[in-house]
């Protein structure tokens, strides 16, 4: 899927690593890149992030928000910030307390997804599929 506008057009790929990036620049912790394409109609790719506190969780969401081209359809958690979700359609972010990705552990839901792991050093693919 693609997204377009008057101004850019960006692939779900490249949403996806810029999003994963700017999760990086804020010092996001265990970020990987699900694409989840092939097992599923509902998005593109799942980014998932972890942070330890609440203030670095909200930090990460507002610079996804404030920094990419497209904005979220749908925010929510922003009233806990232990688990917050943005939804860009094609792209689905889930930023986590480190505790509560601990215990929900939602990318063992996604196991047979390729997924790339984001650090500061590089990325690097860590699983893939045949297909």
């Amino acid at each position: 899927m693609t997204k377009t506008s008057p101004a850019a057009t960006i692939t779900s790929s490249e949403l996806a690593a810029q999003i994963a990036q700017l999760s990086l620049d804020m010092k996001g912790d265990q970020i990987l890149s699900l694409d989840v394409k092939k097992l599923t109609s509902i998005t593109d790719y799942f980014i998932i992030c972890s942070a330890d506190t609440d203030i670095q969780v909200k930090g990460i969401a507002d610079s996804i928000r404030k920094n990419t081209f497209h904005k979220p359809i749908r925010t929510e958690g922003y009233e806990q910030l232990n688990w917050i979700l943005l939804d860009y359609i094609d792209v689905i972010v889930h930023i986590f307390r480190t505790t509560e990705r601990n215990y929900y552990e939602i990318e063992k839901l996604w196991a047979d997804a390729p997924t790339t792991e984001y650090s500061d050093d590089d990325f690097t693919t860590v699983n893939s599929i045949a297909g």
